[in-house]
């Protein structure tokens, strides 16, 4: 494949930059978006620009785009739904009340971080796919957060460092389907049992579950994340002053409708079907009835599509929250196709930025970014140094084109090959392609989990990436140095 060479991580890199300097989300990823088609015009100003305006379009010739981006859309008037018809509460009292009769005589200390663990435990349950868990994660716990005054960065950070890590690290879901399918790809005899063997060796998802929760439990944070902590306790300010959440506020602060009885049942039911629904239509999307092989749990996900999924469950949870609205007399259908729509407006800032982060992602690929950092990174890579190499080039990808899974193509068509020629180990090669990809997931500012994250707790995007940026690094410099052991012990 074509590659620009040293060009081809302008675009990346100068969104991320800028994006992290200036807080400026849509104009930094723009700019670096205009760049990169500039360079794919020849430096023909008019020709990159037209081409930028084209770009745009092509994300929606990708239905995975497409349908993301309209699941986007749907989440706001589920979220607009369940709040007016008193459903998050409701939620909010059981839980206050909950934590009342369980630590009557506890600080608020001891308040937060029974909220704060709980959130870890859901976000860690919920398995089967990294945006239902990030969402549910925000969702339910984002207005009991709120009234123990836990900052909006500390909540985003919780459901960002469980989502994707749980999925890699347990991954009968359509994570481990897509590696097993990049695994045979690479001509792997056996790709199962290589796939459960490198979650043993896949440290940065156990490290930053870890270290999640031994600041939950120690209390101690750091870097813009104990400014933040600081401001919430000696300023009652969830959000710092200037920032702008993922999400309309008239949507976050949706009142429940005048009448309408607080009921945690209106909240925890949608939510529910939400979550169980995603099974249910992952195997009705891989299901092949025609199939000359049985249908086996694998090969029904592995044929499954994950963005459809998630698309038909937030329709179904929807379809669940107005039934229950109706069947107790609280919205006609009339009004609920109003909250619907306002829901759904109020998500709009989000898909934009999805649409931009796509865009970003598609050119990468143009321009040959991630093939070109491995190709660069070849000649330097010994016996050795190949596992922490390969995690630190991962993270790198992950982090300039915004997209784990996309690292995982690329890294592992290169790691597997890489580790047998120079004799290392296989399965700690690709365990380091993986976590390195979701390490580098984690500090970018265009990825589509961070994004969704910031939408799901209602926070700064900057914010949510500026505050969960040192643990990351933190928790992929333990990773790094864990492989550097395991590569010249020889394992």
């Amino acid at each position: 494949m074509e590659t620009y060479g040293l060009l081809s991580l302008l675009p990346p890199v100068l969104a991320i930059v800028l994006a992290l300097w200036t807080r400026q989300v849509f104009l930094s990823l723009l700019l670096g978006i205009a760049s990169g088609f500039l360079i794919l015009a020849g430096g023909n100003p008019l020709q990159g620009t037209l081409d930028t305006l084209g770009g745009f379009v092509a994300v929606f010739e990708s239905n995975y785009n497409t349908e993301i981006i309209i699941f986007t859309l749907l989440i706001g008037a589920l979220i607009a739904l369940i709040q007016r018809a008193g459903g998050v509460e409701g939620f909010v009292n059981r839980v206050l009340n909950w934590l009342q009769a369980k630590a009557a005589k506890a600080d608020g200390k001891g308040q937060r971080k029974k909220v704060e663990l709980l959130a870890v435990l859901t976000g860690m349950l919920i398995f089967v796919e990294s945006n239902i868990s990030t969402l549910t994660v925000g969702t339910l716990y984002r207005p009991v957060t709120d009234k123990l005054n836990i900052p909006r960065e500390k909540l985003a950070y919780i459901a960002d460092s469980t989502c994707a890590p749980a999925c890699i690290l347990i991954p009968l879901n359509a994570w481990g389907a897509y590696v097993m399918g990049l695994l045979a790809e690479q001509n792997v005899e056996e790709p199962v049992s290589m796939l459960v063997g490198a979650v043993a060796f896949n440290f940065y998802p156990m490290l930053a579950i870890a270290l999640l929760v031994l600041v939950i439990l120690t209390g101690r944070d750091f870097g813009e994340m104990k400014k933040a902590e600081t401001r919430a306790k000696t300023e009652n300010k969830i959000l710092r002053d200037g920032a702008v959440p993922m999400i309309a506020g008239d949507i976050t602060m949706m009142e429940a409708k005048e009448g309408a009885a607080p009921k945690a049942r209106n909240m925890l039911i949608p939510i529910v079907a939400l979550v169980l629904l995603m099974p249910v239509f992952l195997i009705f999307t891989g299901w092949a009835p025609l199939a000359e092989a049985p249908n086996a749990f694998f090969d029904i996900i592995n044929r499954a599509s994950g963005s459809k999924s998630v698309l038909y469950s937030v329709c179904g949870a929807i379809l669940v929250s107005m039934a229950l609205n109706k069947s107790q007399g609280i919205m006609g259908i009339r009004e609920m196709v109003d909250v619907i729509l306002k829901g759904m407006s109020g998500m709009v800032p989000l898909a934009l930025l999805m649409v931009f982060a796509f865009a970003l992602g598609t050119l990468c690929g143009d321009l040959g970014t991630g093939i070109y950092v491995a190709e660069q990174a070849k000649p330097f890579l010994s016996p050795a140094l190949v596992p922490a190499l390969i995690f630190i080039i991962s993270g790198f990808i992950a982090f300039s084109t915004g997209t784990s899974w996309g690292t995982f193509a690329i890294m592992i068509a290169i790691a597997v090959p890489l580790a047998q020629g120079l004799d290392t180990n296989v399965t700690l090669a690709v365990a380091a392609a993986l976590g390195g990809g979701v390490f580098g997931d984690h500090c970018s500012p265009t990825s589509d989990t961070s994004i969704i994250t910031s939408m799901a707790t209602a926070n700064d995007h900057i914010d949510h990436v500026r505050t969960q940026l040192p643990y990351a690094l933190l928790a992929g410099a333990g990773a790094t140095f864990l492989y550097l052991a395991l590569g010249f012990s020889g394992v």
